[in-house]
C-alpha cells in the first residue's frame, strides 16, 4: 500500500470539473493527461477554433462577396460533416450569411442609385485588385506652382468611396432602412 495518495494520479486523467473534482478515468496512451473522453472533447473545441478562425478570415476582407460567402458556406459543410462544427452553430451561421447576402443585394442597389453602375463596378475592381507593392506616400508635398480649381455642377455631390469595413457599412444601412419603415 502507498503512502503517498498522489502516486497513482499520473496514470489517471487530470482533467478537473467545475466543482473541484477529477476524473477518474485511466489517461489515454497516447495523450499526455488526459483520459479518451477528454482527449476527444479537447480535440473537437480545438477543431472548432480553428474553423472558427478560417471563417473569420474569409470575412476580413475590403469588400465581400457572394462567392466569398459561398466559400465560406462550402467550408462550413465540411466542418459539420467531419464533426468540427455542430450544426445548430451551423444552423445559425448559414441563417446569418443568408442576411449578410441580402445586405450585399441590398448595398448594391443603394450604391448603384447613389453613383451610377460604373462607379459601383469601379469599386468591385478596386476591391479585387492587387496591392501596390509600392504605395505612395501618404501626405505628398502639393506643389504649389500647380493648382487645379475644383469644378463641379451646380446642386452635384462629389461621390463617396466605399467604407473600408464591410461589416460596419452594411450596419449603417441596416438601420438606415429600418429608421424608413
Amino acid at each position: 500500500m502507498s503512502t503517498n495518495p498522489f502516486e497513482g494520479r499520473a496514470l489517471v486523467c487530470s482533467f478537473a470539473y467545475a466543482n473541484g473534482h477529477h476524473c477518474r478515468m485511466p489517461r489515454k496512451t497516447s495523450h499526455p493527461f488526459l483520459c479518451t473522453y477528454h482527449a476527444r472533447k479537447e480535440a473537437q473545441a480545438d477543431a472548432a477554433d480553428r474553423v472558427g478562425r478560417d471563417l473569420a478570415t474569409r470575412f476580413s476582407a475590403n469588400y465581400l462577396s457572394g462567392s466569398d460567402l459561398s466559400s465560406a458556406l462550402a467550408h462550413m459543410m465540411s466542418a459539420v460533416a467531419q464533426g468540427h462544427l455542430k450544426p445548430k452553430a451551423a444552423s445559425t451561421l448559414a441563417y446569418l450569411s443568408q442576411t449578410l447576402l441580402q445586405a450585399i443585394h441590398l448595398s448594391q442597389h443603394e450604391y448603384i442609385n447613389a453613383f451610377g453602375t460604373t462607379s459601383w463596378r469601379e469599386e468591385i475592381r478596386a476591391a479585387f485588385a492587387e496591392p501596390d507593392p509600392n504605395p505612395p506616400c501618404e501626405d505628398p508635398e502639393p506643389d504649389p506652382a500647380v493648382q487645379e480649381p475644383e469644378v463641379q455642377a451646380p446642386g452635384a455631390q462629389k461621390p463617396e468611396p466605399l467604407p473600408h469595413d464591410p461589416a460596419t457599412y452594411v450596419e449603417s444601412i441596416l438601420t438606415q432602412v429600418y429608421k424608413n419603415k
